[in-house]
């Protein structure tokens, strides 16, 4: 019994030892293997069974026409013309020829005495430059009766009036200048004049205002441009004078009336002009 005891004990262990060094090795020889790759499975595609057949559809197949060929119609060899409507004939021969309006060439002078040129056509307007023997001058405009002009000096950057016969016009014609009025220097330093008012007595009209207050330097008088009647044409008349009234001759006869205005003058220019109330001419009342 102990003698079985024993070879139980001594043949199992060393069976179990081997089995395991067994499964062991057949491990290792297991993982030395390559792995298989699985492979795919297929999914079956379930067939459509179509449930009525089509019928192809015919495809329309253009036929391409036949080009027109395009045919020339005749070219009429003449358009009649309509009677009674004009027919122009332009002959490339005979431009017209276009006349160039002459340039006016203003009269050429000479000074011969020392005169004064002035801001406007009288000895009445300020003094703006002087002019000597010699001095050469283009006239470029004058007044109605042609006593005084309007020069451009060459000795001198603008434009003055000057008395007619105080030059010698050696080109030209003064009376081929324009009848020309020039406005004059305009000053604020003084107020135009005020309370202006006129009468007559016969060919007699006299004017007044109340006088402006300027300095002993500035002060210039006034200016009065008057365009009265006389020997039956109106004519233009300036006049200076200091103080108020100031006395002019405005005769009967005219087709136009009378009038005139009034400039308070100083050293630098005229102040804004005031319209002078002219008195009409008296009517002659019938004899009954």
């Amino acid at each position: 019994m102990r003698r079985r005891l024993l070879l139980y004990l001594l043949i199992y262990p060393t069976l179990g030892l081997i089995l395991l060094a067994s499964g062991f090795l057949a491990g290792l020889a297991w993982a030395g293997r390559p792995t298989p790759t699985p492979t795919p499975t297929v999914t079956p595609t379930s067939t459509r069974t179509p449930s009525h057949t089509l019928s192809p559809t015919a495809t329309a197949s253009v036929t391409p026409s036949p080009t027109a060929t395009a045919t020339a119609s005749p070219t009429p060899s003449e358009t009649p013309t309509p009677a009674g409507t004009p027919t122009f004939t332009l002959t490339p021969s005979r431009t017209p020829t276009i006349t160039p309006t002459p340039t006016y060439n203003p009269p050429d002078a000479r000074v011969k005495v020392q005169a004064n040129c002035r801001y406007g056509p009288g000895a009445a307007y300020l003094y703006e430059w002087g002019l000597y023997p010699g001095d050469r001058v283009e006239i470029i405009g004058r007044n109605e009766l042609g006593t005084w002009v309007y020069v451009d000096p060459w000795t001198y950057v603008d434009r003055c009036w000057v008395k007619a016969d105080l030059l010698d016009v050696f080109r030209g014609d003064l009376f081929d200048a324009p009848v020309y009025y020039s406005r004059l220097p305009y000053s604020e330093l003084y107020r135009p004049p005020t309370n202006v008012r006129a009468s007559r007595d016969g060919d007699r009209v006299m004017i007044a205002w109340d006088p402006v207050w300027m300095t002993r330097d500035d002060d210039r008088g006034y200016l009065i441009e008057a365009w009265v009647c006389r020997d039956r044409q109106i004519v233009f008349t300036p006049i200076r004078v200091n103080l108020p009234p100031a006395f002019i001759t405005d005769e009967a006869g005219c087709s136009r009336p009378s009038s005139g205005r009034l400039y308070t003058a100083e050293k630098h220019g005229y102040t804004q002009w005031v319209a002078i109330p002219w008195p009409p001419y008296p009517t002659a009342t019938p004899s009954p």
